[in-house]
């Protein structure tokens, strides 16, 4: 029987996306495709961009009974000339581009300074995912259509004089969103007039209304107070102490760009499930982000501040950051002026310099309220010192049950304070230098380091009963309160001795390697752990960049992770008009070059680090063990050779 011939891999195998393909062909990258809002969404945030720039007073949307939805703003249209170099209408490339848009020049000259739209990708995925398009825009005394099916031109651009006593200004879009490539294209009403009312929360002045036509319904909200009033209307519970509200936002003297800052509201309830709300440029940013933790950064040391101050704290009550968090409600709109979102729906923030953004400002605002108003200062305080003696007498409970019986803890651990495994943290560190950085640069409360001496041992062929002859696993085990076993065993996990068991190695290939061999070990002998959600990977950065004042602005520096972040970066200081060369690179050679200081900020702090959870993702047990025994066994020289052979080219290395 003849073998079937492999598919030829040439040249000619190698297919080029363009225009919208990428879109159609993975929609799921660029939007949500459980339902159709969040293509509403990218039309609606543009109609909010131009309210938040000050060119609107009125959004309107209309859900239609054909299915369809428009949007209508009264801002200041979309230009339909020629652009200079596409020599083609600038609507049609808004609508049928991706990375085509106007904000990415921010600051002086460019058409927004602050906007929720980033990558110009946005209104062309609606365009991409919808049956067909109509985009109406009054500018200038003219009125201009395009009219798109599938994300293609099919009328193409029709001008013509606006009627006489029509001076409307803006732009309407109306769309059919097409069902192949969503699971429904029903909208979910709740989700959706939620969103509406909070653009108009953070527009006061600005009237957003949704009509729809198959109810007869129509929504119309417009707020002057603002977000306390917003807060007082969503908030569960009665307030401990007066609600606390602010602003603030940076001028030309800050180290932050002109504008950036933010507003808050905060209420804090001794009961009932917290409200929690935040905004970056109006978008709403529904898993939080940075600027969330500079909001807890200011409040936790705002309220510590007032402790201290007034002797309040019992003896043997250690304060965290959640003790005062916990029982926060708030609604956060921030203002950042080159925001960095995860992923295309941006549903968190990931900007770093947001946290020290909005922390600058809360903090001095709450100290100074907190010692004006002593008594209520004395209730919040009453409030975290109760959250924090609740958190660890529940974790002396958890000491109590593990017994008499542990094992000796290894010598070069070193451990935290804190014995409350939902906080407690072990860093698995490559080197006794860089263990020594980590030492200084932790915090003793709750991040534990063990430093690993050369590369840990291939462990995918190694008997169990045989791992406990290699020291370093043997310490590992120990230190963790887990012993080893495998994918069908039911291990008692109880010993766990921290929530987040962390790799932490060098950036370059060497770490790479030694981060591969830790994971085989927690695959192959440590399984539960990964499916329980304990194993992460800490990712420290391969760059340093310094710059020079400019200006008003100090001297500042700031990390990459790899090449791409470095050219982001530089980038920026271009923008800000830092002259070619006048910036110094360092690379790190591993984490041992870092002083404590360095490594803290980018690699520990939970406030600015980047830490990666360790899962199997969508593909099984069985299929995971087959590849990484093709990776890791001692006999698959071949099987190696021909996966990378197969799919070397679709290895994207970051070293």
């Amino acid at each position: 029987m003849a073998s079937k011939p492999t598919p030829e891999y040439s040249e000619g195998s190698i297919r080029v996306l363009k225009g919208l393909e990428p879109v159609k062909q993975r929609p799921g990258m660029y939007t949500r495709t459980d339902n159709t809002l969040h293509v509403l969404q990218e039309v609606l945030d543009n109609a909010a961009d131009e309210a938040l720039a000050g060119h609107g007073k009125r959004i309107k949307v209309t859900l239609h009974t054909d299915g369809s939805s428009s949007i209508e703003d009264d801002g200041r249209g979309i230009p339909y000339g020629l652009h200079p170099e596409e020599k083609a209408p600038v609507i049609e490339l808004v609508f049928t581009r991706l990375h085509a848009g106007g904000k990415f020049d921010k600051g002086k000259g460019g058409a927004y300074s602050f906007s929720g739209g980033l990558h110009g990708v946005g209104v062309s995925v609606t365009n991409a995912l919808a049956k067909r398009l109509e985009a109406v825009t009054h500018r200038d005394g003219m009125v201009a259509r395009l009219v798109f099916e599938g994300g293609d031109v099919t009328e193409s651009l029709q001008l013509r004089k606006a009627a006489e006593g029509d001076r409307r200004q803006g732009t309407s879009v109306r769309f059919w969103p097409d069902p192949k490539y969503f699971e429904s294209t029903q909208l979910p009403m709740a989700e959706l007039a939620h969103l509406l009312r909070s653009k108009a929360v953070l527009m006061p002045g600005v009237t957003v209304s949704l009509v729809n036509e198959k109810t007869k319904e129509t929504q119309s909200w417009q707020y002057k107070g603002g977000l306390r009033d917003y807060l007082m209307q969503t908030l569960n519970g009665e307030p401990v102490i007066p609600l606390f509200e602010g602003e603030g936002f940076a001028d030309s003297n800050d180290n932050f760009a002109e504008g950036e800052g933010a507003q808050w509201c905060v209420a804090f309830t001794e009961d009932g499930q917290p409200v929690r709300e935040s905004y970056v440029n109006l978008i709403p940013t529904s898993a939080g982000g940075t600027h969330e933790s500079g909001l807890r950064d200011g409040l936790f040391n705002a309220v510590k501040s007032f402790i201290e101050l007034h002797s309040l704290l019992p003896k043997g009550v250690k304060l965290m950051p959640e003790d005062v968090f916990a029982r926060a409600s708030y609604v956060l709109s921030a203002k950042v002026l080159d925001p960095q979102f995860q992923g295309q729906i941006k549903e968190r923030l990931n900007s770093r310099d947001a946290v020290r953004l909005v922390s600058t400002f809360v903090r001095p605002a709450l100290e100074l309220w907190l010692n004006q108003h002593v008594e209520y200062g004395r209730k919040l305080a009453e409030l975290a010192i109760k959250a924090a003696q609740s958190r660890q007498k529940a974790g002396q409970k958890v000491e109590k049950r593990k017994g008499s019986g542990v094992a000796v803890l290894p010598g070069k651990l070193t451990d935290c304070e804190s014995k409350d495994i939902r906080h407690n943290e072990v860093f698995l560190v490559e080197g006794d230098s860089a263990g020594g950085s980590a030492k200084m640069g932790r915090d003793k409360e709750c991040q534990a380091i063990l430093p690993l001496r050369g590369k840990v041992l291939n462990t995918w062929e190694v008997e169990r009963d045989r791992l406990f002859a290699n020291t370093e696993i043997h310490d590992i085990a120990v230190a963790i309160g887990v012993d080893p076993h495998g994918p069908n065993d039911t291990p008692d996990l109880s010993g766990l001795r921290y929530g987040k068991v962390c790799i932490l190695s060098d950036a370059d290939v060497d770490g790479s390697h030694i981060q591969v061999l830790l994971l085989t070990l927690f695959f192959r002998h440590f399984p539960k752990l990964i499916d329980a959600g304990n194993v992460f990977i800490a990712r420290p950065p391969l760059f340093r960049v310094d710059a020079p004042a400019r200006g008003k602005k100090p001297a500042s520096k700031a990390y990459a992770l790899d090449e791409g972040e470095l050219i982001a970066i530089l980038d920026k200081l271009r923008k800000e008009g830092v002259a070619e060369g006048k910036w110094s690179i360092s690379r790190f050679k591993g984490l041992g070059e870092m002083n404590a200081e360095q490594l803290w900020e980018t690699t520990l702090n939970p406030d600015t680090r980047r830490l990666l959870p360790v899962h199997l993702g969508q593909s099984d047990f069985a299929a995971t063990e087959s590849l990484i025994t093709k990776l890791m066994g001692k006999g698959e020289a071949a099987a190696r050779r021909e996966l990378m052979e197969l799919h070397g080219d679709a290895v994207d290395v970051d070293i």
